[in-house]
């Protein structure tokens, strides 16, 4: 239970207890349960929906205030990171300034600018998911984003000598990866062939870009783990709409 708070207390802006002893190693063994943490999110968003859907239809200030929705529930934690590896990253300097860039705590042009792209790609794609599947895709979502993190964490090297991210990479072992695939698993696969789309689509997309940040980067670090989980929820999100639009869409998906 108090790596599962852990977990949910550092990933969002739930506060259910004051943690003030908490160490490296109690960040770390709270990895297992980010998908968990997803799950509750994802319960949220579908509430959220349902509600706002029932009291003003598919207008489009819901759908604004669906994509603001997990910035006020996170704080932005996995979109700080996803600004900061976009500098450091599209910097065009060698590896260490790479990582210096993302280390610095102010944002750049490149971050910005990829955050409102970023926006748009969502806005966008949530507007166009039919009805019938917006609820569904906004609780996969968090889920598969967070899972997509956990087998960064647990299956590619840690950039820096030290960090916060380090613990978690260090303690992400084999009980860390099984225990969030089920969840992701037991969660998502019952809401159909969209959501098992999204899910093998997401992750595979996310090992895609784990793959390139490493090479890069020579690893990962904090602030990509947030970046990966950032632009696989997007990835969610573009299936779902890709789904809903393309003719035969879910048959295309199966061939």
């Amino acid at each position: 239970m108090k790596s599962f708070i852990t977990a949910l207390q550092f990933l969002t802006r739930i506060h259910l207890k004051n943690q003030m002893d908490l160490t490296a190693e109690d960040f770390g063994r709270s990895t297992k349960f980010f998908p968990l943490v997803g799950l509750i999110l994802g319960l949220i968003y579908m509430l959220a929906s349902w509600c706002l859907i029932a009291a003003f239809g598919w207008a489009n200030l819901v759908t604004t205030l669906l994509v603001i929705l997990p910035v006020l529930l996170t704080g932005g934690l996995m979109l700080d990171g996803f600004m900061d590896t976009v500098d450091g990253v599209f910097s065009g300097r060698e590896r260490e300034r790479q990582l210096e860039i993302m280390k610095d705590s102010r944002v750049g042009s490149f971050g910005v600018l990829a955050l409102v792209c970023l926006f748009l790609v969502n806005w966008s794609a949530l507007r166009d998911v039919k009805l019938v599947l917006i609820m569904t895709a906004l609780f996969v979502m968090p889920i598969i984003g967070r899972m997509a993190m956990v087998m960064a964490i647990a299956f590619f090297p840690y950039a820096r000598k030290e960090g916060m991210g380090k613990i978690f990479a260090e303690m992400a072992d084999r009980e860390t990866v099984l225990l969030a695939a089920a969840v992701t698993l037991v969660f998502v696969v019952p809401w159909g062939q969209a959501a098992i789309a999204a899910l093998l689509i997401g992750l595979g997309f996310a090992w895609l870009v784990a793959t390139w940040l490493t090479n890069k980067l020579g690893g990962l670090t904090g602030d990509t783990y947030g970046a990966i989980e950032t632009l696989t929820e997007t990835v969610v999100l573009l299936v779902f709409w890709g789904t809903s639009w393309i003719p035969g869409g879910l048959h295309i998906l199966w061939r």
